[in-house]
């Protein structure tokens, strides 16, 4: 938008949070950005959108338009009321509704994502389409994936941008709406029952919450293998020079490196090393 010498006239995000073990309060990227580069831009940062305060200083800032995305909060119908309000959704709707559409698409193994350019209305990731582009999705990983739509959604905003008048919103269809809820920490939890869900895990989950088993150690380095042998569970079938080779009911990974619970990352084989496991023990 700055590039494109659009008149920005506020930046609306989160507010700081508290971060890590030491609990450093730290602002959101956006703002962050705003401030290292020293640009004239207000920054609010509210709690709650629907408090009368916040929706008086929208329309009092009078905007044309209000890009939405990744902002975490439903805009209230009053805010909707003063301009046209665009969400960037990280998914091709109705598929994946809600706050995980990225990590969903990974974990379905989906051929194909992309960006929907949306016109909000008071439900979830409900109004009309304005656009869409595609990527592919397959062996990409969350931050490949994230990079890829965040650098399609920028150029969509601008064309939606320039193109707003032209452009004839359609209805989303509600047969083919799914969701993609929030991600939670246990959703990390994997056993050896099938590489290929491990793997897909892998990917969606890489920097948090990471994959883990239910002794808390983390898969942090893993490759897929097979999807189609059958193995005893766990068993370490195979000990090369830099991985072990794991089994699983369906299919077989290769473990690089781990991390033990409140430990550093380590590599796999001075793992089993550590704790004196050999080809045919289970991790």
């Amino acid at each position: 938008l700055l590039r494109q010498n659009f008149d920005i006239v506020a930046l609306f995000t989160q507010p700081d949070k508290k971060v890590g073990r030491k609990q450093i309060l730290t602002p959101p990227h956006i703002k962050e950005y705003v401030i290292k580069n020293n640009l004239d831009i207000p920054i609010y940062q509210p709690n709650n959108l629907k408090d009368e305060k916040n929706i008086n200083i929208i329309k009092n800032l009078n905007p044309d338009f209000i890009i939405v995305a990744a902002y975490g909060q439903i805009l209230p119908y009053q805010i909707l009321q003063i301009a046209p309000c665009i969400n960037l959704h990280a998914s091709l709707l109705p598929k994946y509704r809600g706050a995980s559409p990225i990590q969903s698409a990974i974990l379905n193994d989906d051929y194909y994502s992309g960006i929907t350019a949306m016109k909000m209305d008071v439900g979830l990731d409900s109004g009309d389409i304005l656009a869409w582009e595609y990527c592919l999705v397959k062996n990409k990983d969350i931050k490949q994936l994230f990079d890829e739509l965040s650098k399609i959604a920028a150029n969509l905003t601008i064309w939606v941008l320039n193109n707003y008048n032209h452009i004839q919103p359609f209805k989303q269809n509600e047969v083919l709406v799914s969701y993609a809820p929030k991600i939670k920490k246990e959703d990390g939890l994997v056993d050896f029952k099938d590489a290929k869900t491990i793997y897909q895990k892998y990917l969606a989950f890489k920097y948090w919450p990471s994959i883990f088993l239910e002794n808390g150690l983390k898969l942090k380095y893993i490759n897929l293998i097979d999807t189609t042998s059958q193995n005893n569970m766990g068993e370490i079938l195979q000990i090369t020079k830099n991985s072990i080779i794991i089994g699983c009911k369906l299919g077989k990974i290769e473990l690089i490196e781990v991390q033990p619970p409140s430990k550093k990352v380590i590599k796999a084989i001075d793992y089993i090393r550590g704790k004196r496991l050999k080809i045919g023990d289970i991790l």
